[in-house]
């Protein structure tokens, strides 16, 4: 085998046969070219969407959903229909318990969200409005905040001494304080009350309504600074990952209508969004293109191998008396097989090399045109052990298939491939 391979007669026979046939040969090796190329292509792709969405999620627990109240829509237990409902405080320890796949509950109360008015803040001489959050330290277990170097975010010993402490957006650092002056340490007035900035945060487009101007404070003090009680505007949560999260937010409705004297048919009162499902629908989609290109590459490149191998058989047949000479000077079956069946992996495999580069090179454009961090596409790339196995299986199948031409070349008698004219 060896000795054929590397035989210059072999591969000058082969060459001699290609330039025999340059367009038909052109053609069919694109064949095998674009199905490589497509599998490259898609299944990158994929994987970037993919990736874009993970970094899209990467501050937020993947089974993570968010639950607000509404009004309601059907009469009941004596309350009318377009009662207002209100959750509280004490409705966290009540869903921990009522849903056991639960792992996180954040009670969450905001000024200046969804079309609020929000805080006046001012800081020497200067003073904007921005989004104020009332939140516990829990919430980074769900939604976890990037904070600059040197500062933190609120902790529990905040919210039991209802400390007059806040976390700050890198916005809000930008249009309140000087380019060079540190924020951390220094106070700033919302609404009136200083508040001692304890950490700057870092947005990065994930994790629930936030922006990159909005501030933090406890929730303790948030409720006493706006007396709001035991008032929640909205739950964060975060369900344990084995859990279905579509079936744990039935559950959290289920249990709040309970809880507020609710009909139970009634799925206008609370109002959700549910991100867990919505990374498991991306997650699903693609998947979904990764085997659809594995279908359509897999499925394109054979058509190909075998145009290569129906181009090989006419070869044969038109090389019938060239095949009959070699034999009669002493070439043995093994050999004329060989060089068949070499020819065919050779065309194949250049075929594959080239729909990897050309495939390659889109990825890379690809990746270059949607450099975004707000577009979910990162790194559209395709592991190499995926890559060798599609070349192992174009190689694979460019041997199976030139078995049948060198088969076809062996069965020639030289007699008779000599008396052919």
């Amino acid at each position: 085998m060896f000795r054929t391979l590397f035989d210059r007669d072999t591969w000058q026979e082969i060459f001699g046969s290609i330039q025999k046939n340059k367009i038909r040969t052109l053609i069919t090796v694109i064949g095998v070219l674009w199905g490589i190329f497509i599998y490259v292509t898609l299944s990158g792709a994929s994987k970037g969407i993919n990736n874009g969405f993970e970094r899209q999620f990467e501050e937020v627990a993947i089974n993570s959903l968010f639950v607000w109240a509404q009004s309601t829509s059907i009469p009941y237990d004596g309350f009318r229909t377009g009662r207002s409902m209100q959750l509280k405080l004490d409705n966290q320890g009540y869903l921990m318990q009522r849903v056991p796949q639960l792992q996180y509950v954040a009670p969450r109360i905001a000024r200046g969200v969804f079309g609020g008015n929000g805080s006046s803040v001012k800081r020497a001489g200067k003073s904007g409005v921005y989004a104020i959050y009332g939140d516990f330290p829990i919430l980074v277990k769900i939604a976890s905040k990037d904070i600059f170097d040197g500062g933190r975010f609120i902790n529990q010993a905040d919210i039991d001494n209802q400390r007059k402490v806040c976390v700050i957006g890198e916005r809000t650092q930008t249009e309140l304080f000087e380019k060079d002056e540190d924020p951390v340490g220094n106070y700033i007035q919302i609404d009136d009350m200083y508040f001692q900035v304890i950490g700057v945060h870092k947005f990065s487009g994930g994790g629930g309504f936030e922006n990159d101007s909005d501030i933090f404070i406890p929730f303790t003090t948030f409720k006493k600074l706006y007396n709001t009680g035991d008032n929640v505007d909205w739950f964060a949560l975060a369900a344990y990952d084995s859990a279905d999260v579509v079936a744990v937010e039935k559950d959290i409705k289920a249990a709040l209508r309970v809880k507020h004297r609710v009909h139970p048919d009634d799925e206008r009162a609370f109002g959700s969004f549910n991100l867990g499902e919505i990374f498991n629908k991306v997650k699903g989609f693609s998947n979904g293109m990764y085997i659809l290109s594995l279908v359509v590459g897999i499925a394109t490149i054979l058509a190909g191998v075998i145009g290569i191998g129906n181009i090989l058989l006419i070869s044969v047949r038109e090389r019938t008396k060239e095949l009959g000479i070699r034999r009669a000077l002493g070439a043995t079956p093994r050999e004329v097989r060989m060089q068949i069946i070499i020819e065919s992996v050779f065309l194949t495999l250049i075929a594959g090399i080239v729909g990897i580069i050309l495939g390659a090179f889109v990825l890379a454009f690809l990746g270059y045109m949607f450099n975004d961090p707000q577009f979910p596409f990162v790194n559209p790339t395709v592991p190499i052990k995926f890559i060798l196995g599609a070349l192992g299986l174009m190689v694979g199948l460019g041997t199976l298939i030139g078995l049948i031409p060198a088969q076809r070349a062996v069965s020639i008698k030289p007699i008779d491939a000599l008396r052919e004219e």
